[in-house]
């Protein structure tokens, strides 16, 4: 269980200057359960935890690669083959001591659906890139009612001024957000869901890829938080195209990620982070309205 937050703690007064003691109050008392800490969800679950909030969950299944180092967190050439949650669970410790971090070092799956407890969090964030995953986090949580909020495509731009938060109707010039709407039209959801996207034009990565292949770098054993080597689970082979991808855009997706969960709650707060313009949050049970035809 997270601490009892101190009101005017010097960690979070500059936080707490913008945004007032009710809505650190609220956000310390918010838990957010976050599906994937790659590029995206490990920059967003670090901003979560700085902003004050006191309870996050990661959930997670990979082991740090050196192609990691680029982008991710807890990814630096001393740490390959160590699991990502692990790390990052141990770092977001040190940032906030008193916040309550759990982590979970499964994949997103149908076997694994049920074993999260997704109702019991005030958000759930999806930052996973494997799109039939992606797929069933968010028709499991759209099924709960639960609070969502998804990352898009982020690899393969360059211009993080081009990174947006909306809609996932109204999405333009995404291909993932494109394909994501259509198989959940298929599946009837047609509920509104707020994502982080990119207006920027994807570019074409050169085919110089090791991963997928007999000479991918991914650590095929992992060593456990308690030293002991464990298996490790491959990806690479398994996805299609292996996109090129760079910090500045992937955590900038994971800072527009935690920044909904920031807005929405001090929205509820009435205080003065909540943007009135564009309503931060939307539940499962919302209605699309307009879109993009494909």
């Amino acid at each position: 269980m997270a601490g009892e937050r101190r009101a005017g703690s010097p960690m979070f007064q500059r936080s707490e200057l913008l945004l007032g003691p009710e809505t650190m109050d609220a956000l310390w008392k918010t838990r957010v359960i976050l599906f994937g800490v790659g590029g995206v969800g490990s920059w967003c679950a670090e901003a979560l935890v700085r902003s004050g909030v006191g309870h996050v969950a990661i959930v997670d299944s990979d082991c740090v690669c050196i192609t990691n180092v680029n982008r991710q967190v807890q990814a630096m050439p001393g740490t390959v083959g160590r699991r990502k949650v692990e790390l990052l669970a141990q770092r977001l410790r040190e940032i906030s001591p008193d916040a309550e971090i759990r982590l979970f070092a499964v994949a997103y799956d149908e076997s694994t659906a049920d074993s999260f407890g997704m109702e019991s969090y005030d958000y759930v964030l999806d930052a996973i890139d494997s799109l039939s995953h992606k797929l069933g986090l968010i028709r499991k949580a759209v099924s709960l009612g639960c609070r969502l909020y998804s990352s898009m495509g982020a690899s393969a731009r360059l211009d993080p001024t081009r990174v947006r938060t909306g809609s996932l109707w109204k999405t333009r010039d995404c291909p993932l957000a494109m394909r994501v709407r259509k198989r959940l039209r298929r599946h009837g959801v047609t509920s509104a869901i707020t994502v982080v996207y990119s207006e920027e034009i994807p570019m074409e990565s050169l085919d110089l890829a090791d991963c997928g292949t007999p000479s991918c770098h991914c650590p095929r054993r992992a060593i456990s938080e308690s030293g002991e080597p464990v298996d490790a689970h491959e990806w690479c082979s398994s996805k299609k195209y292996i996109n090129g991808s760079v910090m500045p855009v992937v955590a900038t997706f994971g800072m527009g990620l935690a920044s909904l969960v920031i807005r929405d709650v001090a929205d509820r707060q009435g205080g003065p982070g909540g943007d009135r313009r564009e309503p931060a949050g939307n539940t499962a049970h919302g209605r699309r309205a307009g879109g993009e035809d494909e």
